[in-house]
């Protein structure tokens, strides 16, 4: 599955999550931080968007990116290694 794939799933997650960001618009160079996503709504969507991808890695390894893009750059490249 490709990044802008996976952005996508990210941007389902996170809608789901956080009903008030349904029509907001979302784009790869957002951080989920500025959107108002907390902590414990991050694991959550990180958790779900790992599930539908069907990706098992530790939480730990997606420490690090910035932003929405960079995130699913960086779940793209863990899915290639597996």
């Amino acid at each position: 599955m490709g990044s802008n794939k996976i952005f996508q799933v990210l941007i389902n997650e996170i809608r789901l999550t956080i009903p008030e960001l349904a029509d907001h618009p979302i784009a790869r160079n957002d951080a989920m931080a500025d959107l108002g996503v907390n902590s414990m709504e991050r694991g959550e969507i990180l958790i779900a968007t790992l599930e539908a991808i069907n990706l098992e890695i530790p939480m730990t390894q997606l420490h690090g990116p910035s932003n929405l893009g960079e995130l699913a750059d960086l779940i793209h490249a863990k899915s290639a290694q597996q």
